[in-house]
């Protein structure tokens, strides 16, 4: 997708989350403060710091789009994980300071005085926050924005919050009793709850995911079907925002292949690659022969049989050196490596007497 239709579409739903919430803060504040209540007041507040977040998320969409530089060469598009990862800051302080607030009215309650209009502004306003909470996440979720996301599920979050108030407003307008600083406190644990789920959530974005596995089979598929690849491995992917990327991987090709094709044949991958999935992808070769294919397959299938080893690729006999050598893809739950390494090469020695076996280890940083 165009970079610049991304940015507009995410500024569009920022600012239409803007107005929503300013617009709905306003008449919960008006409410709040006319009956007394702490939850309907904490509600507008709520309501107030999710237009600041659609502010923060505006504004870090326009920062990401900073053309790269000689200090930042990979581009600004990392500053969208840092507005998410303040917009969660944002709500997380929201929700401990009602918690202060409402835990204070639970101490020193006070009657609140609900009317009818006050009923269906709250009521007016779930419905409102659903439809906004819905919209705004399946934007995020379409366009890749981790912000937008964050805050479209606070919206809907916020539904259920607005809710809780209206079922408390109902109870002391039918009973004439007070559960507002109770609510109040209920609503501020899950607004913190929130906060840390997508403070988490954004930390990890920027620490660095695991590529999705439907996208990096699909880049795998697609440099297969580049004439002259046998098999592609090692696949990594580093994200330098929503929108950009860079990465490596190998491809096994025959032994017979010229400098030449083999410079086509990269030069064709990384064209097909970057058109299709905006990734720009570092292509290493395997040679594979055609002369060893038994023995390919056994030392495959002995190296596989070992717990924590996923695949086995790579494998390239020197008979003039007598070496073997070959990548092992192995998952983190391995701990001792050289001892996976000397039991695994003491078993091909046994297949291959003579040959020397240099293993080395990948880690499996895709699916």
């Amino acid at each position: 997708m165009d970079t610049s239709i991304r940015a507009k579409k995410i500024t569009q739903t920022s600012v239409v989350g803007i107005i929503a919430n300013v617009f709905l803060a306003a008449f919960k504040a008006v409410v709040g403060l006319i009956s007394g209540s702490i939850a309907i007041v904490l509600d507008a507040v709520n309501n107030l710091t999710d237009a600041l977040s659609s502010v923060i998320t505006i504004v870090g969409v326009k920062l990401a789009r900073r053309r790269p530089d000689n200090k930042h060469p990979f581009g600004y598009g990392r500053i969208e994980y840092f507005s998410a990862i303040i917009i969660s800051v944002i709500v997380l302080a929201a929700g401990v300071t009602s918690l202060v607030e409402s835990v204070k009215k639970i101490f020193h309650p006070e009657m609140p005085d609900f009317s009818t209009v006050t009923i269906i502004i709250v009521a007016l306003a779930v419905v409102v926050k659903f439809f906004l909470g819905r919209y705004v996440k399946a934007q995020g979720k379409r366009y890749n924005s981790d912000a937008l996301v964050a805050s479209g599920s606070d919206a809907s979050f916020d539904a259920i919050i607005s809710a809780a108030t209206l079922l408390g407003a109902l109870i002391t307008l039918i009973f004439h009793i007070t559960l507002d600083g109770y609510i109040g406190a209920v609503i501020s644990v899950f607004i913190i709850k929130a906060g840390i789920e997508m403070l988490l959530e954004s930390v990890s974005s920027v620490m660095g995911n695991r590529a999705d596995s439907e996208t990096t089979r699909e880049i795998k598929e697609t440099v297969c079907s580049v004439d002259g690849v046998l098999g592609a491995y090692d696949l990594i992917l580093h994200n330098y925002g929503p929108d950009s990327a860079i990465g490596s991987v190998h491809v096994e090709i025959p032994d017979t292949m010229e400098a030449g094709d083999i410079h086509r044949m990269t030069r064709r991958i990384q064209g097909t690659v970057l058109e299709k999935f905006h990734v720009f992808l570092t292509v290493g070769v395997y040679a594979v022969d055609s002369e060893h294919t038994e023995e390919r397959a056994r030392i495959t299938e002995l190296a596989l049989a070992h717990d924590g080893v996923i695949g086995a690729h790579g494998i390239f006999f020197d008979d003039d050196r007598k070496t073997v050598s070959l990548d092992l893809v192995i998952d983190f739950t391995v701990k001792d490596k050289s001892e996976l390494s000397e039991t695994v090469s003491e078993e091909i020695r046994g297949i291959l007497p003579g040959y020397e076996v240099y293993i080395n280890f990948d880690a499996n940083y895709s699916d």
